[in-house]
């Protein structure tokens, strides 16, 4: 599975932006975060199976993460950015078509990964 991220960039607290994770194939796609200096984290996660939606809890409600199926690309809506979503993000892919839920949030369940797209939240 190839996978294109897309979208990163500079915006200001309390900004929007939509990142694109482009897809060679139709898998379970979720987007994970590296902020410097910290691990990376699981973001958010849409499981092929049944299209279920997760979220880790600092997103949820700001975050929406979706898919086209006619173009084979996820986007991750993020909404009401803080400083602290300042990381580098990246898409990745599992084959399992029903990753069950504790694996979802689970870096070495997915067996491909995007390059990372910067996102920057300052004033």
């Amino acid at each position: 599975v190839q996978l294109q991220a897309s979208g990163g960039g500079l915006v200001q607290p309390g900004g929007s932006l939509r990142l694109s994770c482009a897809a060679s194939e139709r898998t379970s796609i979720a987007w994970f975060r590296q902020a410097p200096e910290k691990e990376r984290e699981f973001v958010a996660a849409l499981r092929r199976s049944d299209n279920n939606k997760f979220y880790t809890d600092s997103v949820k409600g700001r975050f929406t993460i979706s898919r086209d199926s006619a173009k084979n690309t996820v986007y991750l809506q993020m909404n009401s950015l803080k400083p602290e979503d300042t990381a580098i993000y990246f898409c990745a892919a599992s084959k399992v078509s029903h990753l069950i839920q504790s694996r979802i949030w689970a870096g070495d369940s997915y067996d491909h990964w995007g390059q990372g797209t910067l996102v920057t939240v300052s004033s």
